[in-house]
């Protein structure tokens, strides 16, 4: 049985000032997918994932993720939408310095209706699952790349969120350590069937996916 279209991107382009970095890009995810998107630096790949995320408004184009139409929405109903649906996994983690392992994860909660006991125990559980239990309490200044990297992956999974973006998720982290990351997102995708795009320049990371979509100069070519 084929599965719907999650994330639809139909003729998209980018262009800051006289620069355009994304081409007439057009591209499809399906639901339980992992897609990778590979190329070299600056070839116009992160901010591709922007405009398919809704972090970035495109130039030109249209964007349709989870059903909706989101090229045209307001700053705050994008914000909204993201959190409601979307997932982020960035290279420098992007964790709060001043808030534990358990809080940077249980962050995203904060706007939704629900008791301190319910975020913390939601927050512990996915930290249980990264195997990061006994850091919970930790500020991120105490924890190292790998560890970090875990963090930012329970927090991107606190809201069940329909498809996971991933931008160089171990771009900042040694070989090893990596591939350990690496081990837990295919097994999210292959164990719990989540929906993930993943930039990365890295072949090697790229083989892993259901299906590689490479980029040059802006544009897709393979």
């Amino acid at each position: 049985m084929n599965n719907a279209d999650i994330l639809m991107g139909t003729n998209l382009s980018k262009r800051f000032d006289n620069l355009e970095v994304v081409k007439d890009v057009s591209l499809t995810v399906k639901e339980g997918e992992f897609v990778s998107l590979v190329g070299k630096s600056g070839c116009g790949k992160t901010t591709l994932l922007s405009l398919l995320s809704g972090l970035e408004k495109p130039t030109k184009g249209k964007v349709i993720l989870n059903n909706k139409d989101i090229t045209g929405a307001s700053e705050d109903e994008l914000a909204l939408f993201r959190r409601d649906h979307v997932g982020f996994i960035f290279q420098s983690f992007n964790l709060i310095p001043t808030l534990s392992a358990w809080e940077n994860v249980a962050l995203p909660l904060f706007p939704i209706k629900m008791t301190g006991e319910q975020r913390s125990r939601r927050a512990h559980d996915l930290l249980n699952q990264m195997e990061m239990g006994h850091r919970i309490e930790h500020l991120p200044g105490a924890l190292s790349g790998g560890e970090k990297q875990r963090v930012a992956i329970a927090r991107a999974l606190i809201n069940n969120p329909k498809i996971v973006f991933a931008d160089e998720p171990t771009g900042n982290l040694d070989s090893v350590t990596g591939e350990a990351i690496m081990a837990i997102l295919n097994e999210l995708h292959k164990k719990k069937g989540m929906t993930m795009l993943m930039v990365t320049h890295a072949e090697e990371l790229a083989a892993s996916a259901d299906r590689v979509i490479r980029m040059k100069d802006g544009e897709v070519i393979a």
